[in-house]
């Protein structure tokens, strides 16, 4: 039997789109039991309309079960509270404010479940001039400084995926963890909160220790590359090889020697790590040439040989379906034309499964609500329009 070490583990997620609902997803993978608290009708505006047609929604919420309730309903509101007792963890991203107005705030849900772990995530932290912003995924990796860090010094420009919500969903999900472990010590709940632009540092921290490092320079794209003695190279097959050398100097030569190219070594613009780190557009332009001549296959090949770090550039088809991605047992086998990624963890081994289906829209909306009322009032809940259930 598989180890999920968050079995018994009950969460309400009440959000949308990616940062709460990613760090749920984690968590679920985990073994924890995620309801999610949807709008009625529609559901997660992330659905897009599609219900569990989204592929995009899938990935986030496999595994999950949905409650469509009014939370603009008092008695939805009321829902919440009456089951907020039989649950360890509840994760939202609304606005600053939103969740206290609603009556659901921490404080009001602490009263209730003194043992409670609230999980907060905003674009921008519960104060302070940004407070009140929308914030989506551009808006945290521009304000976190990965544009401009991503981008060549004098053009910034948009990532090719999304990163801010990601990290957030991963930053928050291990606040949640911590704040379970302390639990666990003190039996006491606790207020977790992150946010885009908070989450973001973690992945911008070696750029700010190099802005203070470069005498407060601002960081681009190109400029890491010297220090890290980095290289993305095209081969004569058309495949693109990735190489970090680092400040080895064992690398550097083992790297000469995978080219053919001993001389560099002596070359008085190349001997040291600090020169190579002065002259290093001018290394570029060797290594270039050195690497257009050759196939990939040959140049893995060398690269091996010499115990180079390396690794082609893969596409996502290509990560798909690496060897070493199906050794990981990284993504589930495919299901309806989406693979979904499984978690980042392994224990004693083994990588949890993330097992079922993702929910219609209100598809555990009668059951969940039967846990804390009768049959009648559950009846009236959906004669009112309170919850809506798919049934």
């Amino acid at each position: 039997m598989q180890y999920k070490p968050l079995q018994d583990i009950r969460i309400l997620e009440i959000g949308g789109y990616i940062s709460a609902p990613y760090g749920a997803s984690l968590l679920s993978g985990l073994g924890a039991e995620v309801v999610k608290v949807e709008k009625p009708h529609g559901g997660d505006d992330f659905r897009r309309g599609q219900d569990t047609a989204s592929k995009y929604w899938v990935q986030y919420n496999v595994g999950k079960r949905s409650l469509a309730v009014d939370l603009k309903h008092p008695d939805g509101v009321r829902l919440i509270k009456d089951l907020v007792p039989r649950f360890d963890v509840v994760m939202e991203n609304m606005r600053p404010g939103k969740m206290a107005a609603l009556g659901l705030g921490r404080d009001d849900l602490a009263a209730l479940n003194p043992t409670l772990v609230y999980s907060s995530v905003t674009g921008f932290g519960n104060g302070g001039p940004l407070a009140d912003r929308p914030a989506y995924d551009t808006i945290g990796q521009a304000v976190g400084g990965l544009y401009s860090v991503l981008g060549n010094a004098d053009h910034a420009q948009l990532a090719g995926t999304c990163i801010a919500d990601l990290i957030t969903g991963l930053t928050n999900a291990a606040g949640v963890l911590a704040a379970l472990v302390g639990r666990g010590r003190t039996g006491s709940g606790q207020l977790v909160e992150t946010s885009l632009m908070e989450a973001v540092s973690t992945l911008t921290i070696d750029a700010l220790s190099q802005y203070y490092d470069d005498g407060k320079k601002n960081p681009s794209r190109q400029s890491r590359h010297p220090q890290a003695q980095n290289f993305c190279l095209k081969t004569a097959t058309g495949e693109d090889i990735a190489i970090h050398l680092s400040s080895s100097q064992k690398f550097w030569w083992a790297f000469c020697e995978a080219m053919g190219r001993t001389d560099l070594t002596e070359d008085s613009r190349f001997t040291t790590y600090d020169l190579r780190t002065d002259h290093y557009f001018e290394l570029v332009e060797i290594v270039e040439r050195e690497f257009i001549s050759k196939p990939a296959a040959l140049w893995e090949q060398l690269l091996t040989e010499n115990d180079i770090p390396f690794a082609p550039v893969l596409t996502m088809g290509g990560f798909v379906n690496h060897p070493q991605t199906e050794w990981l047992h990284l993504v589930e086998p495919e299901h309806d034309g989406l693979g979904v990624l499984r978690p980042p963890w392994r224990f004693n081994g083994a990588r949890p499964e993330r097992s079922g289906p993702a929910p219609r829209v209100g598809q555990d909306s009668r059951s969940l609500a039967e846990e804390v009322y009768d049959a009648a009032r559950v009846a009236a809940l959906v004669a009112d329009g309170v919850i809506v259930t798919d049934d």
